[in-house]
């Protein structure tokens, strides 16, 4: 079953409720990109008017694991997934529709085949970058993504 954008925003609707009502959407997956967007509302604003830092965190965040979840999909094999560290860099106030980008899916290929070979588990870093509707980057989240073989 190939994972689209439908079911993974009725996968956000009914799993993390939370990022669905921040407006956490996903336009666009394949094997090596993920698209998730966002939208500066009052809901997910800071005090200083812009999209509060852990909104943004969700969209990126998601647009990582998205990818994780369709190559474990792929594999046939039971896989546990987890975000051990994270790390972000802000440069443009986020306001209007963020749109973020990761286009790192090659790199899963790789640690989920050494997952599976070695019986031990692996650690990945993959980066979101978020957009404005300028083109302007707005922020850069960076996750580190460990991935282990289910016994």
């Amino acid at each position: 079953m190939t994972l689209t954008p439908k079911k993974l925003n009725t996968f956000t609707m009914l799993k993390l409720p939370s990022a669905f009502l921040c407006g956490v959407r996903t336009k666009f997956i394949n094997a090596e990109k993920c698209v998730v967007t966002v939208k500066h509302r009052w809901i997910n604003q800071n005090p200083f008017k812009s999209m509060f830092w852990a909104v943004q965190g969700m969209a990126a965040e998601f647009s990582t694991g998205a990818l994780m979840i369709s190559k474990i999909k792929t594999s046939g094999k039971k896989i546990s997934m987890l975000v051990t560290s994270n790390n972000a860099s802000f440069t443009k106030k986020a306001t209007g529709r963020i749109t973020f980008i990761c286009n790192e899916g090659n790199l899963i290929d790789d640690a989920i085949t050494k997952a599976i070979e070695t019986g031990e588990g692996q650690t990945l870093w993959m980066k979101s970058v978020g957009i404005n509707e300028e083109g302007a980057v707005v922020s850069t989240f960076n996750f580190e993504w460990s991935i282990k073989v289910k016994a």
